[in-house]
């Protein structure tokens, strides 16, 4: 008999000029990961949304690490075949600053060797130009812009 376990995860995001927010994690066995939750305080647009390497937030968002990257890849698209496990792309911020998150995907599970708990969620200033804007940052960061907020994922009861 096959048991599927689901495990669940949040990351409370603190940032600087009043953006915050809650993000949580689910996975039900070996499928997909949902990402659901709200950031608040951003400016109107899209907002880079990333899983770092590091769950370190002693110098605030910037100690967090570059995006989780575990096969070595180039920057992408959440769609791309070829792209940092991290990257999920944008968020879009409403006019009142909040953007509302509902995301699946297969390369950010929570239990396994490539577990993202005890890694970081980032929230960009700027759009993720998914790795095809053509600036020097583009295949590594997406040209993101600063890290505007960030929390640690947990393993959730």
């Amino acid at each position: 008999q096959i048991t599927h376990t689901m495990v669940k995860a949040v990351a409370v995001l603190t940032g600087s000029e009043g953006v915050k927010g809650t993000i949580f994690f689910t996975q039900e066995g070996e499928g997909p990961t949902t990402v659901t939750g709200s950031v608040t305080g951003l400016k109107e647009g899209l907002h880079g949304f990333h899983v770092h390497a590091l769950g370190d937030t002693t110098n605030g968002c910037m100690s967090t690490g570059p995006h989780f990257n575990p096969a070595g890849h180039v920057h992408g698209a959440p769609e791309d075949e070829i792209r940092h496990a991290g990257d999920l792309g944008n968020v879009t911020a409403g006019v009142d600053g909040v953007a509302s998150i509902n995301i699946t995907d297969c390369h950010i599970p929570l239990t396994g060797p490539n577990s993202i708990v005890g890694r970081a969620v980032v929230v960009h200033g700027d759009a993720d130009d998914l790795g095809k804007g053509g600036h020097e940052l583009s295949k590594s960061t997406g040209n993101a812009g600063a890290r505007v907020a960030c929390g640690i994922i947990g393993l959730q009861g």
